[in-house]
C-alpha cells in the first residue's frame, strides 16, 4: 500500500535533508514540502530530489497568488528535469492571511483562478507558444525556452469546499485532503470517484512517540493552531461536526494565544483528523484513513523532542515493515 510524508514547517533545511536521506532507501511513495513563509518549495525540491532516487517529490503546496502562472511552469519544468521526471505539482488557494499580509495580493476568484493557472502551466509544459485570453489571466507570445523532462507533470490541487473539491475532480490528476473528518471524507470520496477516478491524497498530522499522551499533546497543538490562523478549516470543520471545539478554541486563542487553546481539542475531533499515539495505536489509526478511500496517506511529521530521533520511530512505525 503506497504511503508519504510531508517534512517542512518545523524542521530546518538540514533535518529535511537528513530526514529525506532516512527514508531514500525505503518503498516510501513520495516526499512532500510545504510551503508557508519559510522554505522556498522549488529550491527545497530540487535538493530532496538529489537525496532520493525512486521516490516521487511533491509541493504541498504552491500557493497561486504568489508566482504568475509561467514562473510556477518554469519551476516546475526546471524541478522535474532535476528530480529526472519524479515531480507531483500540487497547488492551492493557501490563506487570506498569507496571500494578502504577506504576499500583498488580493485573495479573489480563487476557484477561476485556479481554473486558468492549470491551462496556462499545461500549455506551458507542452512547449506550445501561449497566446491566453482569460478572466483573470492575459498572456502573449510566452514560450518555455527549456525542454520539459515531462510535458504532462501531474497536477494535485488542494481542495476544502466543494468547488474546488469539484474542480480537483474535474481537471486534476489527484486531490490533496487536509483537515477532513473521517466520515466526511468518506462520503467526498466515495462521490466524487463514482464520477471519475483521480488520486485521493490526504495529509494527516501525525505525532509517534513511545508515550502515547505526548504524542497526543503534540498533534492537540498542532490541530489548535490550524484552527485559531485557519479562517478557511475553522469554517470548515465548524460545518462538519466540530463547531462547539472550533469555536472554543479559537475565542480562547483570542484571549490568550496559543498558551492552553489546544486542551480545547477534544477527543473526538483528534481522532477524527489526527495520528496520534504510540506506534502500535498509530498504525491502527492510519488504518481508519486508509479505509475511507484515500490511495495516498501524506504522514506530515511532527517532531516530538530531538528532531531525528522522532522521525527515526516514525520511520520504524510506518516503512521499515
Amino acid at each position: 500500500m503506497r504511503i508519504a510524508c510531508s517534512l517542512g514547517s518545523l524542521l530546518s533545511v538540514e533535518q529535511v535533508l537528513q530526514c529525506t536521506e532516512m527514508v531514500s532507501g525505503t518503498k516510501i511513495d513520495s516526499i512532500w514540502i510545504p510551503e508557508t513563509w519559510g522554505m522556498e518549495n522549488f529550491s527545497i525540491l530540487g535538493a530532496v530530489s538529489a537525496k532520493t532516487k525512486t521516490q516521487k517529490i511533491g509541493s504541498s503546496i504552491i500557493n497561486i497568488y504568489s508566482r504568475s502562472p509561467s514562473t510556477i511552469s518554469m519551476g516546475a519544468a526546471t524541478t522535474d528535469i532535476l528530480s529526472n521526471g519524479r515531480l507531483i505539482l500540487g497547488l492551492g488557494t493557501s490563506s487570506v492571511p498569507i496571500v494578502e499580509d504577506f504576499h500583498g495580493e488580493k485573495f479573489d476568484n480563487p476557484v477561476q483562478r485556479m481554473k486558468e493557472y492549470v491551462e496556462i502551466i499545461r500549455l506551458s509544459l507542452s512547449k506550445k507558444q501561449i497566446n491566453y485570453s482569460g478572466k483573470i489571466f492575459n498572456l502573449k507570445n510566452f514560450t518555455l525556452l527549456l525542454e520539459p523532462k515531462r510535458k504532462l507533470i501531474p497536477i494535485y490541487l488542494a481542495a476544502i469546499n466543494q468547488k474546488m473539491v469539484n474542480l480537483a475532480w474535474e481537471i486534476g490528476d489527484g486531490v490533496i485532503f487536509y483537515l477532513r473528518p473521517k466520515e466526511e471524507m468518506r462520503q467526498i470520496i466515495s462521490k466524487m470517484q463514482s464520477k471519475k477516478k483521480i488520486d485521493v491524497a490526504c495529509q494527516i498530522i501525525t505525532c509517534v512517540s513511545n508515550n502515547s499522551e505526548e504524542a497526543i499533546q503534540r498533534a492537540k497543538k498542532t490541530l489548535a493552531f490550524y484552527v485559531s490562523v485557519g479562517k478557511i478549516y475553522r469554517e470548515f470543520l465548524a460545518k462538519n461536526g466540530f463547531k462547539n471545539e472550533t469555536n472554543n478554541i479559537f475565542e480562547e486563542f483570542k484571549k490568550s494565544g496559543f498558551k492552553s487553546n489546544h486542551e480545547l481539542v477534544t477527543e473526538s475531533m483528534l481522532n477524527s483528523l489526527c495520528i496520534s499515539g504510540t506506534p502500535n495505536e498509530a498504525k491502527l489509526q492510519l488504518k481508519k484513513f486508509r479505509e475511507t478511500g484515500v490511495n495516498l496517506p501524506i504522514i506530515q511529521f511532527n517532531p516530538i523532542g530531538d528532531t531525528i530521533e522522532s522521525f527515526s520511530l516514525l520511520k520504524k512505525t510506518f516503512l521499515d515493515e
